[in-house]
């Protein structure tokens, strides 16, 4: 019955921004990344983005992270600036103790800028952490 459905809560799992300088085309670009700040690993991690705002839309990105160790991260993806006035909605799933677990985060529209940033610890950058 519904009652023993169980839904874990995803905790110390993260998904920030970080603006960062881009070697090959020598600026700065807005890099999405997940962080696992948990104290185990996380199995086929996946990440579905998008970006919307009313009727304007972005294509569907569906990225496999898969395994991510305790303390760690990895980058998702690059996000256009054209795409930072749209909402950004990062869906993750993933595994851990054989229970799938999911979480939404957001980025609302027009937050992404440099006087949002905020230290990311586990990274040692400055970044802007997804609601």
């Amino acid at each position: 019955m519904k009652k023993d459905i169980e839904i874990p809560i995803v905790k110390n799992v993260h998904i920030v921004i970080i603006h960062e300088w881009n070697e090959e085309f020598l600026d700065k670009d807005w890099n999405v990344y997940i962080v696992n700040n948990r104290t185990t690993g996380i199995e086929m991690t996946m990440v579905v983005s998008k970006g919307y705002d009313g009727d304007r839309k972005t294509s569907i990105m569906r990225h496999s992270i898969g395994d991510i160790e305790a303390k760690s991260f990895k980058k998702v993806e690059v996000v256009q600036d054209d795409v930072l006035a749209l909402n950004n909605e990062f869906f993750v799933t993933f595994y851990d103790d054989n229970k799938l677990y999911e979480k939404r985060f957001v980025f609302e529209k027009n937050t992404i800028v440099e006087k949002n940033l905020v230290r990311i610890p586990l990274m040692r950058k400055e970044g802007i952490y997804a609601n």
